[in-house]
């Protein structure tokens, strides 16, 4: 038997794809409040149970037999649930087996469509401050992002630049609506002028509609199905783990026109080829009520006006919130700290963690503003509040 020994090998040189991602901010934050005991408001993640019903519907579809693979575009009855969920709010039409696809969380959505779209050289338009994943996905692509910037303290979009951003090399634009992180969200008029700007385009939509059961204060979800020369060219992506509080499940769909999808599922099918199928059919048998998604809003609006009402006591300026579950403030009055130091601080001395809108920039750009989650007991809020009020 070889004794063993210290390798004299060289380590591998390994060029990254992505050289310049690193650990992210969300987890860095969370990280470091479970190290300092504090109440974690930064990571986008609900911290009560969801309803006991979706669970006992997972239960029962596993007692059922429902254990072995599904197909692979997702079991029909939950396509077709989806199907008319989407019909109902919304009025478009889409077909549960050609135009709607399960999938395993948002962020696979995201990344296989941007896969099944972008080619190595195409520019890919996106508004920032922008989730995460957004950039990398497109660079595994081989695109190209094209940034619109969007600016404190009011974030709106700037339509000019945005028109001017697309050329012939661009193939997609990415819109998210409701927006993490800033809370602002798409109106019809600004639905209209997208549309205006791509018409006589061959430009596709990648529309990230995770949030779309958080818009506040009696507003609709504009989402890009309502809407006919946007529907036609984009994909439509939202969150089941987002809607229903069940963040871990990582399960999702797609919507988009059969010839989209076609190329969709040619890279879904190799990407994670199928989801978890008694969770499917639990999720199916659940939507049959469409009680809880349409409460939503007003059971996270109720969460919104406690927390500003609290923020309001303090040193923070509240910036706009109409949709997701994120707070952004203004600190200036309180520190002259960049923000993820400032986030660091906050996290360290006072014992709430936030997540610094500059994490959400491609390139250093600060503007005194952090982000809060507010999905979370309201006893985790009144803590968190409380040791905000002594800044």
């Amino acid at each position: 038997m070889n004794a063993p020994h210290e390798s004299t090998c060289p380590p591998f040189a390994l060029a990254s794809r992505l050289p310049n991602v690193g650990t992210t901010i969300f987890t860095v934050m969370s990280a470091l409040a479970a190290e300092r005991g504090a109440v974690n408001l930064g990571q986008g993640f609900p911290d009560f149970d969801c309803d006991e019903r979706i669970v006992e519907a997972v239960s029962r579809a596993m007692r059922d037999g429902h254990n072995q693979y599904p197909p692979m575009a997702g079991v029909l009855p939950l396509r077709e649930a989806i199907a008319r969920k989407i019909e109902a709010i919304h009025g478009r039409a889409y077909d549960p087996e050609t135009e709607i696809t399960v999938t395993a969380g948002a962020t696979q959505a995201l990344l296989t469509t941007i896969l099944a779209t972008v080619h190595p050289g195409d520019e890919v338009v996106v508004l920032e401050p922008t989730y995460d994943s957004y950039v990398p996905s497109i660079e595994l692509a081989g695109g190209k992002p094209v940034f619109v910037s969007l600016e404190a303290p009011d974030y709106a979009i700037d339509f000019d630049k945005l028109a001017r951003a697309i050329t012939p090399r661009t193939r997609l634009v990415l819109i998210n609506t409701p927006h993490n992180p800033t809370g602002r969200v798409w109106h019809a008029a600004d639905m209209r002028r997208l549309e205006e700007i791509v018409r006589n385009t061959n430009v596709l939509i990648l529309s990230d509609e995770v949030y779309e059961h958080m818009v506040y204060d009696g507003a609709p979800h504009e989402s890009v199905a309502r809407y006919p020369e946007l529907a036609r060219r984009s994909f439509v992506v939202s969150s089941f783990g987002k809607t229903f509080h069940v963040t871990g499940w990582k399960i999702g769909y797609v919507a988009a026109p059969a010839a989209l999808m076609a190329e969709f599922r040619k890279v879904h099918q190799f990407n994670v080829f199928t989801v978890n199928t008694p969770m499917q059919m639990g999720l199916a048998a659940y939507l049959a009520d469409p009680a809880p998604y349409l409460e939503l809003p007003a059971f996270y609006q109720r969460k919104r006006d406690f927390f500003r009402a609290g923020l309001a006591g303090t040193r923070f300026k509240l910036l706009p919130c109409e949709g997701t579950y994120f707070q952004c403030v203004d600190y200036s009055a309180i520190s002259d700290l960049p923000e993820a130091e400032f986030s660091k601080w906050l996290t360290t001395e006072i014992g709430v963690a936030a997540i610094p809108v500059s994490a959400f920039y491609h390139e250093p750009h600060e503007s005194g503003v952090v982000r809060f989650c507010f999905a979370k007991r309201e006893a985790t809020l009144a803590t968190a509040l409380e040791r905000l009020a002594r800044l």
